[in-house]
């Protein structure tokens, strides 16, 4: 049985070859629009599952992992900045702040007529960030494709007093705990 990821994230990718597991990627090319009123939650899970499900179209005899991402600060969705104007924005709203991250994760196939869905939650504490601070890691990390414009696993802790998940990995973009219980539930050997 093949594997693949819904994604073209570097990250996802990065972070799904620590299972030594044998997948590839392919992008879902879905609209990731939020609708009216969505939450981050939502959105990350419902854009979790239309990955793999767009993905497993094309693969259905496949095991597709779908991920996203997004974030809250105070009732606010946050999402990937773009660019540094929106970065400096983002990181300067959220000094001192807590902003609530949802990783979202969908495992399907369609020949098994498997599908799994979580949202694994991580809060980030950041400290109180000064113009310079902002600067100098947008300058460093250009994490501008990341939500809420940091890279925890880079400089990017730098930036925080704490973070509080079950799962580490959650935050850099695909949820390895959930990750791996859906995969066995699939059948998919790890170990």
């Amino acid at each position: 049985m093949s594997l693949i990821l819904a994604s073209s994230s570097p990250y996802r990718k990065q972070l799904l070859e620590r299972l030594h597991l044998s997948f590839e990627c392919v992008s879902p090319f879905i609209d990731e629009t939020p609708s009216s009123g969505e939450s981050a939650r939502d959105l990350a899970h419902r854009l979790s599952i239309e990955k793999a499900r767009a993905v497993a179209q094309q693969f259905p005899q496949s095991v597709i992992i779908g991920s996203d991402q997004c974030a809250d600060l105070a009732g606010q969705l946050i999402n990937k900045p773009g660019n540094y104007s929106n970065a400096v924005n983002q990181l300067t709203n959220a000094s001192g702040k807590e902003m609530v991250f949802y990783s979202g994760l969908a495992v399907v196939c369609l020949s098994q007529s498997i599908e799994f869905s979580s949202v694994v939650e991580t809060r980030v504490k950041y400290k109180h960030l000064t113009d310079k601070m902002i600067h100098t890691y947008l300058e460093k990390d250009k994490p501008f494709d990341c939500a809420g414009s940091g890279k925890i696993e880079s400089l990017g802790i730098a930036l925080v007093e704490w973070v509080k998940s079950d799962d580490p990995s959650a935050l850099i973009g695909l949820p390895l705990i959930k990750t791996v219980e859906f995969l066995i539930q699939c059948g998919v050997e790890l170990l």
